[in-house]
């Protein structure tokens, strides 16, 4: 029997490359995959709906809110995000490790709700780099990505509410560090002790 996957919460400012991270650590490892939330959020030309998020209008996300389906909800930048329950929970349950892509405010949530939550926190080298980040996406116009800048400051005072903080410098150092802690996680008493059960069961007997 599988046992159950662990809970990762990443978060970062806008234009922090928490997106990229996954998506890199995704492509290295098929034990673990990424909560894909609803959002009531324009969908962008590269955008893909149930597989970037599940776009929905805000009645739709105001009826799931009352309907309790999801585990955490936040408003960002004028548009609200929500992980569904029901999904999250499937995956753990089949063994699967989830990753969830949310701000400060969902990870207290979420710790309320799983405090064995191993939450991770991504800033940049400094507040110029994640400036020309965000303008060399092209994805929104200058008063968007100032209004952007003001808020980065104001997520990151929330560092210290998380158990890992990894700077987003160098890239590859960046995957590293976040490899080196699910392997690190996975290595952990609890999950080691359920995956080999009878392993153990064999080697403690009295003889």
């Amino acid at each position: 029997m599988n046992s159950a996957g662990r809970l990762y919460v990443i978060a970062a400012p806008s234009g922090g490359g928490k997106t990229r991270l996954v998506r890199a650590l995704l492509d290295q490892d098929s034990k673990i995959t990424v909560s894909i939330s609803h959002t009531t959020r324009p969908a962008r030309a590269q955008d893909k709906d149930g597989i970037d998020y599940f776009f929905v209008d805000n009645d739709k996300f105001d009826t799931m809110i009352a309907e309790n389906a999801f585990l955490e909800y936040a408003e960002v930048f004028g548009c609200r995000y929500g992980t569904s329950h029901s999904w999250v929970l499937e995956k753990l349950e089949s063994g699967v490790d989830v990753i969830l892509e949310i701000d400060w405010q969902g990870a207290r949530q979420i710790k309320q709700l799983f405090p064995k939550v191993v939450t991770i926190f991504i800033i940049p080298p400094s507040l110029e780099v994640l400036l020309q980040r965000l303008q060399g996406r092209n994805q929104d116009s200058q008063d968007v990505i100032d209004h952007r800048m003001g808020k980065a400051c104001s997520e990151i005072e929330h560092y210290y509410e998380f158990d890992y903080l990894l700077v987003n410098n160098e890239f590859d150092d960046l995957l590293n560090d976040m490899i080196h802690i699910v392997q690190s996680q996975r290595l952990k008493i609890d999950s080691q002790s359920d995956r080999f059960s009878l392993l153990l069961e064999e080697l403690t007997k009295k003889h």
